[in-house]
Parts: C-alpha cells; sequence; structure tokens
C-alpha cells in the first residue's frame, strides 16, 4: 500500500527538527503540520502538543524527524532517529533533503527496526508489497488551519507553520476583536429599543401599520434592523454558511452608508437641495399641464376614433377635477418643499438604500393622481368586462356557479334574456371608450412603475450582493474553494514522487448564488403570460409586491 505524507510547502527549506502533525487512520497517510527546530527540550515538546490538542481538539503527535544537512550538524540524523524512543508511534518518518535537490529521501522506521520506503520501484513496503511513497505537497496558507491559537512569541520552541508571520496584524486584529464586544453590546441594546418601540400598540394600529407596509422607507428600516441584530449579536458564528452571512452584511452595510455619506456631501454642496425644490414645482406643473393637453385630446376624437360624446364628457371633467385639486395641493406644499427635502436627504447617512427608499417614496407621492386615474379607469374597465363575459354566457344559456367554481348549464325566461341583450348593447358600445382611458392611464402607470422598479432593484442590489464573498474570490481565491487539483512537482528515478495539490476556486458564478443574501423579493410575482392577462381583464398589478402577499 503506497503511504501517502502531505507535506506543507512552507517546510521545504526548514531547519531539522521534529515533525509535528496526524495520521489519518485507515488510510496509510501522514499529514506534516509544521516542523519544530533544534534546539529543543523533548518535555517542552511534549506540553506544547498537549495543550495544542485541549484548545484545538486535533489529534496531534510527532510523526518523525525532518533533517536539512548543515555545516556542524554531521550527527543530526542520527541523533534525530535516536528520539523515536522517547516519542513512542506506531511508525515514525525520518524525511531529509540535500541541499540543491528537489526530492526528500523518507524511511520509515518501526519499534522493531527499520524499513526502507519511498528508494527504489522494487523496496518493500510495511505489508511487504510492492508501494512506495507519495509526497503531497500543499500550501498550508490556503487550507483549514489546525493550530487554533495563535501565539506572539514563539517561546522556547521555534516552529515553521503559517502563523509565525504577521503577528502585528494578529495584535491588531485580537485589539479590534476585544473592542467589537462593548460595542456590539450597545448597538444589541439600542435595537431591542427600537424593536419595543416598533412594537408599541400605537404604531400597530390598521391604519399606521398599513401605511408603513407600502412606504419603501419604512420597509428597507425594517430590514436594515434585522441584519443589524444579526451582526451585532456577540454570538459566534456556528458554520462557515453564517460567518459568510455576517460578513457579507457588515460590508454590505458598511459600503451602503459610505455611498450614502458621499451622496450627503454632493447634496449639500454648492446648494444643489433649494436648485432642486425650485426645480420640482416647475417640473410638477410641467406634468399636469401635460396630462390636461392628454385628457382635452382624449375628450375630442383621438385617433380619429368616434367616442360616446356623454360617457368621454363626464370621464374627462371627472379626471381634470382631479389634475385641478392636485395643482393646488403641489402649489400649497410648495414653501416646505425645500424644508422637506433637506430633512429627508439626511436620511441619506443611513445608506444609500435610504435615500433610494425615500426617493421611491417621493415618486409615489408625486404621481399619486397618475394612480387614482389607473384605479379609476381599470375598476371600470374591469366592470364592463366581467360584466359582458357574465351576459355572454347568459345568451348561451350557462351560468357561473359560485359553490362549485364552474359554469353550469341553466334556463332563462324571456323577460331575463330581453334585460340581458339591452344590458349586453350597452355594455358593448360604452367598452371603447373605457377601454381607451385605461390604455392611456394604464401606459401611464407602467412608466411610473419602472421607475420605481428600477429603484427597487438598486436597493435590493446593495442589500442582497454578497460584496464580502466576491472580495474574498478575486483576493484571495483559495478560501472558497470546490475541490483540488494535483499536478506533478518532482519525478526522480529511485526517489519518491512529488506531486503539488492546488485548490480550484469558485466560480463566480457559484459565488452569487450561494452567498447571496436573501432579501424581500421586489420581483413580479406572476409571470408574464399571467401580468399581461391581468391587463388585458383590468385586474390591478404590483409588480413589486413582496412574494406571498395578498393582492387586490
Amino acid at each position: 500500500m503506497v503511504l501517502k505524507i502531505f507535506f506543507p510547502r512552507c517546510c521545504n527549506m526548514a531547519d531539522s527538527g521534529l515533525l509535528i502533525g496526524h495520521w489519518l487512520p485507515g488510510q496509510d497517510s501522514a499529514v506534516v503540520l509544521a516542523v519544530v527546530h533544534y534546539p529543543f527540550i523533548p518535555g517542552q515538546v511534549k506540553r506544547y502538543l498537549s495543550q495544542l490538542q485541549n484548545e484545538s481538539r486535533v489529534e496531534l503527535a510527532v510523526l518523525g524527524s525532518w533533517s536539512m544537512p548543515k555545516e556542524g550538524q554531521e550527527g543530526m540524523e542520527s541523533f534525530l532517529r535516536d528520539l523515536s524512543t522517547i516519542f513512542p508511534r506506531g511508525r515514525w518518518l525520518q524525511l531529509s533533503r540535500e541541499m540543491g535537490k528537489r526530492g526528500f529521501t523518507c524511511q520509515v522506521v518501526h519499534r522493531d527496526g527499520e524499513l526502507p520506503r519511498g528508494e527504489g520501484e522494487n523496496c518493500k513496503g510495511d505489508n511487504g508489497d510492492g508501494g512506495g511513497v507519495i509526497f503531497i505537497h500543499y500550501d498550508q496558507r490556503k487550507s483549514q488551519p489546525l493550530f487554533l491559537t495563535d501565539k506572539y512569541d514563539d517561546g522556547p520552541l521555534k516552529l515553521t507553520h503559517w502563523q509565525s508571520e504577521g503577528r502585528e496584524a494578529s495584535i491588531i486584529v485580537e485589539l479590534a476583536k476585544q473592542a467589537s464586544v462593548p460595542l456590539c453590546l450597545l448597538l444589541t441594546w439600542l435595537l431591542s429599543l427600537w424593536t419595543w418601540l416598533c412594537s408599541s400598540r400605537l404604531l400597530n394600529l390598521p391604519p399606521v401599520r398599513l401605511v408603513s407596509s407600502k412606504l419603501s422607507t419604512c420597509v428597507q428600516l425594517s430590514y436594515r434592523t434585522e441584519h443589524l441584530q444579526t451582526v451585532s449579536s456577540p454570538k459566534r458564528a456556528l458554520g462557515h454558511a453564517e460567518f459568510m452571512r455576517k460578513a457579507n452584511i457588515f460590508v454590505s452595510f458598511f459600503v451602503d452608508v459610505a455611498l450614502g455619506l458621499l451622496l450627503i456631501s454632493w447634496l449639500y454642496r454648492e446648494n444643489r437641495i433649494s436648485r432642486l425644490a425650485n426645480t420640482l414645482v416647475p417640473v410638477a406643473d410641467r406634468v399636469a399641464k401635460e396630462l390636461q393637453e392628454l385628457l382635452q385630446w382624449l375628450m375630442g376624437a383621438p385617433a380619429g376614433f368616434k367616442m360616446n360624446r356623454a360617457l368621454d364628457e363626464v370621464l374627462g371633467r371627472f379626471f381634470l377635477y382631479h389634475i385641478h385639486l392636485w395643482i393646488s395641493y403641489i402649489h400649497l406644499m410648495s414653501p416646505f418643499i425645500e424644508s422637506l427635502l433637506w430633512y429627508m436627504g439626511l436620511c441619506a447617512c443611513l445608506g444609500l438604500t435610504f435615500a433610494l427608499s425615500v426617493l421611491s417614496d417621493i415618486v409615489a407621492l408625486l404621481t399619486f393622481h397618475i394612480y387614482c386615474f389607473y384605479v379609476y379607469g381599470a375598476r371600470l374597465y374591469c366592470l364592463k368586462i366581467y360584466g359582458l363575459s357574465s351576459l355572454w354566457r347568459l345568451f348561451r344559456g350557462k351560468k357561473w356557479n359560485v359553490l362549485r367554481q364552474r359554469v353550469d348549464s341553466c334556463s332563462y325566461d324571456l323577460d331575463q334574456l330581453f334585460i340581458g341583450t339591452l344590458l349586453f348593447t350597452i355594455l358593448l358600445f360604452l367598452l371603447p371608450t373605457t377601454a381607451l382611458y385605461y390604455l392611456v392611464f394604464t401606459l401611464l402607470r407602467l412608466v411610473v412603475v419602472l421607475f420605481q422598479g428600477l429603484i427597487h432593484l438598486s436597493v435590493d442590489f446593495i442589500n442582497s450582493f454578497p460584496l464580502f464573498a466576491m472580495g474574498l474570490r478575486l483576493c484571495r481565491p483559495y478560501r472558497l474553494a470546490e475541490g483540488v487539483k494535483f499536478r506533478v512537482l518532482c519525478e526522480e528515478p529511485g526517489k519518491p514522487l512529488h506531486l503539488l495539490m492546488e485548490i480550484n476556486p469558485l466560480q463566480y458564478g457559484s459565488v452569487l448564488q450561494w452567498y447571496r443574501t436573501p432579501t424581500y423579493n421586489c420581483y413580479p410575482k406572476d409571470s408574464w403570460a399571467a401580468l399581461c392577462k391581468k391587463l388585458f381583464v383590468g385586474e390591478l398589478v404590483y409588480p413589486w409586491r413582496q412574494k406571498g402577499t395578498k393582492t387586490d
């Protein structure tokens, strides 16, 4: 059976000493983790291994010796071989390397003697077969660390492993960890206070709860509160997925706040708030004027269509009156618009997503008259469509069974058929006028919905994009791996085979799919076919509604 030795690349040029690692039971494999450099005291090595095993809960032992010949250390190899009696194991690995050569020499020493292994193709293994030794070199920086303690001073033992570097950075990280504990506790207390205020009886009244569920700012605020509670929790992450989720949320929140502060610095520079307020009222007047001209065009003969004069006049005057009320409301609020914009701009200090959510709510308020026109036209059009479909079933001797939710046969008398024919004719001739108003206002509403949908997609992108995972994949691709690959590093006659184990990093698409933070869904609930059907029959459509919620 072939003996496989996993050897860290950082130990290739290490000084002579003892190999620390562990055996893989049942696989005839050994994993070398570090080399304890000479000089050392065997008792100190045993205490160090015992301490590591208690802290890391990983079985560690002295696997053997490592010999790198140097001047003045001629008897080092025999000295290290004699240490096998002090560290009794089933097998003792004796590795040596000559300067200027890439290959190693391996010997396996048992308690009852010495068995050469890996010195040629015809040498015998432990079981008497023709097996040899394969060295698998791996980069210890790119693997899961088994040394969980981080020492800032090597002490009496000098080891070769990855944590012996970057001590200053380790100290800074440790100090940051210690300082973050009281900060997280304070933030947790503030969030619990905020949650208690939000759950008060006054804020849970049906009108307040209804308005808060429709405002994008309130939805984003509740979403960020939930994420801050996750990040500020003093409990350690139980697994890799939870750790990555916390890290992605923290980085996303940090970038969101940074972008919000940049937006604030741009808004409050060169008096841009005043210019924006002075531009807002003329734009609203311009939109209202365009709507008035559109309604006057519909009240005539739009595109040569002959409309029902009475219904056309009623609908046109009804919508013109709403526009007049809206213009009066805008001019009444014009003295306070600059102050409102000034205070609303301050919410960007909470993040760019809050500023975009406020912008979405402002657009919804400024286009509320268009929404009203759409609802009036859709309800009237839907009423006529369902009325015509019901009367069409009457002509065919059918009716809708409400209890069984199906169409059944039914016999009607002469009076019912006469009244049904009269109503069907009236609704059919009034349908073109109603359909034209519904079509125009639906197109206007879809333009507003498209703009709000782009804002919601931007907010959802900032909230859910795994920035930490993507940065980790870009700068440290070995931290997110989906497998390993091997390539031949050194192959010499009469020497063990040396392979290099490399890590295959995750693809960027897989990183985005696995580590994307779940958010409230702003995508359409229905398919495109169902959406077109709703538009055709006049049902109200809210494309950005959250999945699972009840729609009108």
